[in-house]
């Protein structure tokens, strides 16, 4: 059973991801936060496994209150929702331990793969994050870092493809997929 939590300024936002997710027998909204210190705290007392957060919140922002939570509950999944798809929004919630981001404007099947992906331990970019934003350009410091086959599995990333479509297509193993997934959002 997933257990999630949400944290977005707009409870208009929170009223429809709740009305989206309400017929999934396998998530449960534990809480709701409308700014990270109020997300800081449904993490500590109700400990989810996932966390939904916004980027640009009052009180705190939602890097910040990554920062927190990877810090306090490692093995929390936190899941950047946001209408900003541009590379250092990006950039700062992976430094700060997020493992997916998802645009607003996604659809529910993207919002509930996007879930379940980060549960299951795999890192999810949304399918309609500009490609440009996820490609590492010359003013970053993480220029070359990324191997030619990262790179290749970032763009099928980047295109929608789970971690079975990209190994059956690049011909290697999904565990390798996922190791490759893996390393990335560490870097």
């Amino acid at each position: 059973m997933i257990r999630l939590a949400i944290a977005e300024d707009h409870q208009s936002l929170i009223d429809g991801i709740k009305l989206l997710l309400e017929y999934e027998d396998n998530i449960t909204i534990i809480g709701t936060a409308n700014n990270g210190e109020e997300l800081l705290e449904i993490v500590r007392l109700k400990q989810p496994n996932v966390v939904i957060t916004d980027i640009r919140m009052p009180k705190m922002d939602g890097i910040t209150a990554t920062k927190h939570i990877k810090k306090e509950f490692p093995h929390t999944k936190v899941l950047a929702f946001t209408m900003f798809d541009q590379t250092e929004a990006i950039e700062q919630m992976i430094d700060a331990g997020a493992s997916g981001y998802i645009l607003k404007n996604s659809s529910l099947k993207e919002v509930l793969n996007a879930i379940v992906s980060v549960y299951e331990g795999n890192t999810y970019f949304d399918a309609n994050i500009n490609t440009n934003a996820l490609q590492v350009d010359g003013s970053t410091k993480k220029k070359g870092l990324l191997t030619k086959r990262q790179v290749e599995i970032l763009e099928l990333v980047a295109q929608g493809k789970t971690s079975r479509e990209i190994a059956t297509q690049l011909f290697i193993g999904i565990r390798t997929v996922e190791t490759h997934r893996k390393n990335m959002i560490r870097i």
